[in-house]
């Protein structure tokens, strides 16, 4: 006879927090959001730690290396997306590993024969102003100038005008060799009045462009994500097929941080491949599974090594695996008795391994309750796709602009190797996720600051300074749907319609 849960399958927005004491200490300032991001055990420090509790989805509409660098210095990491071939992979990892932060390889890059036009609608998709100009129009091609806005005046020139007939000519250009420092690059900026300097190397070759902005913005931030080298921190996607080659092309590479992308991770597929992982790594290699729903589920993959536990079946915002196979359970429901059941293993084992909770994220208010439920850290799909460094292009959608955001399990991802069935990989028919949009967010530092002071103004209304003491101190309920409408504004006419967008905010 089938098993049946007793209690119903909730989600986020069915519960609320109920504050606590907050003494003169629980101010923002003081809250850590410090978080372990692999197993460890009691007594030991984690091997690493994420100082917020955020990663980016393995998707790709999300995770691509712009993204991975920009969630690092918040503080969180990216997991490069799989569903691509093992050298392109591994080939954004060591992008990610070699940035050097101030340094900005242009992704808005021109030749001297396009035209005005190509810059305004150049413009309009990536947002950048400054755009060089290269004679192949490569980012790393020979220089040739640079186009900012302060070369043409849409009033009154013609859209067909060439590029090379309104640029900034090279030979008028201040520029630094690729053996100059940041610091050696910004004093240059400052005592030539600059807003971008172009680092070329040998033939005129263009190496990157340092901004004033960027580095008055890489000095301040405190919560960057490093490894001992000094270098941004990555994760990478993994499958249950091609394991033995892409495993060892995305070490190889670089990646800190491996995790298999599965719809369902409660299989013999997803423990063969952390056997493999663990009897060629040992415990260098990190890789975190999933995704389950219940305590059984998590057993099952604590058992069989994973360093994580992902959480959630078709909680995510272009996930239709619900609908379409009738599998998961309410996002909230699944946290709360994985969590349960980590703890437990815990006081077993001695052995703690973090539980990231993937999917269900509404609004900013959800992440705190995710994070007071157990979770210890959350890993983000739609809220990262917003975002100005998301692979996909802004583009205007009636008026408003967009970013195109689609699931892996979409026809258009085609990312049938997430799907553990074994067999042919071909005989799988039917999709689990859709291709959308998402309103466009800009840049990412600012929607996640914003999202944080949330979570922490949030943790300290519950007395919290730390993750370990908001899930030991959180006192939730759940609400009723009455209870929902009276938590919006309600029964008022607000005078700018404009309003209901910042109240009814999706994050």
């Amino acid at each position: 006879m089938a098993t049946f849960f007793e209690e119903e399958s909730h989600t986020f927005s069915e519960y609320l927090l109920v504050p606590g004491y907050s003494s003169a200490d629980n101010v923002a300032a003081n809250v850590s959001l410090k978080t372990p991001l692999v197993r460890f055990a009691r007594g030991e420090e984690p091997q690493i730690t994420l100082n917020v509790p955020m990663v980016s989805a393995i998707m790709q509409s999300v995770s691509g290396p712009k993204l991975a660098v920009a969630l690092a210095q918040q503080g969180g990491l990216s997991f490069i997306y799989g569903s691509q071939s093992i050298a392109d992979e591994a080939a954004m990892v060591r992008e990610v590993k070699s940035y050097k932060a101030g340094f900005v390889v242009s992704d808005s890059t021109l030749t001297p024969e396009m035209t005005l036009d190509d810059v305004v609608e150049l413009l309009g998709r990536t947002g950048h102003s400054t755009m060089p100009v290269t004679e192949d129009g490569t980012p790393h091609g020979r220089l040739c100038g640079i186009v900012t806005s302060r070369d043409y005046r849409l009033s009154r020139d013609p859209r067909d005008r060439r590029v090379r007939e309104f640029m900034t000519p090279f030979d008028k250009l201040v520029v630094a060799d690729d053996a100059t420092s940041l610091k050696a690059a910004n004093d240059l900026i400052w005592d030539k009045k600059l807003n971008a300097l172009p680092i070329v190397g040998a033939g005129r070759r263009l190496v990157a462009l340092v901004f004033r902005k960027d580095y008055d913005s890489h000095k301040s931030q405190p919560n960057e994500l490093l490894d001992q080298h000094k270098r941004y921190l990555v994760g990478a996607g993994i499958n249950t097929r091609d394991y033995a080659e892409r495993v060892s092309a995305l070490v190889e590479a670089g990646a800190d941080v491996l995790c298999i992308d599965s719809s369902e991770g409660y299989s013999e597929w997803q423990r063969r491949t952390l056997a493999w992982v663990r009897a060629r790594y040992g415990t260098s290699m990190r890789v975190g599974a999933g995704n389950v729903v219940d305590a059984e589920g998590f057993r099952f993959l604590a058992d069989s090594g994973a360093d994580f536990v992902k959480v959630g079946i078709g909680g995510g915002s272009i996930c239709i695996t619900r609908e379409q196979k009738g599998i998961g359970r309410g996002q909230a429901s699944a946290l709360i008795d994985v969590c349960r059941a980590r703890d437990e293993y815990f006081d077993e084992t001695g052995t703690y391994v973090p539980v990231c909770s993937d999917g269900g994220i509404v609004y900013d208010y959800h992440m705190t309750l995710a994070l007071a439920m157990g979770a210890d850290f959350m890993m983000l799909g739609r809220y990262f796709a917003r975002f100005d460094e998301s692979p996909t292009n802004r583009v205007s959608v009636n008026g408003q602009y967009m970013k195109e955001y689609w699931g892996e399990g979409s026809a258009r991802a085609r990312n049938w190797q997430r799907y553990d069935l074994g067999g042919d990989k071909k005989s799988l028919s039917f999709v689990e996720g859709v291709d959308s949009y998402v309103p466009y967010a800009g840049p990412l530092k600012e929607g996640v600051e914003g999202s944080l002071l949330k979570v922490k103004s949030t943790m300290c209304n519950c007395g919290a300074l730390d993750l370990p003491e908001l899930r030991e101190k959180a006192k939730i309920t759940l609400v009723s749907s009455t209870s929902l409408v009276e938590g919006g504004a309600h029964d008022v006419v607000l005078k700018d319609a404009n309003q209901q967008v910042s109240i009814n905010f999706r994050s």
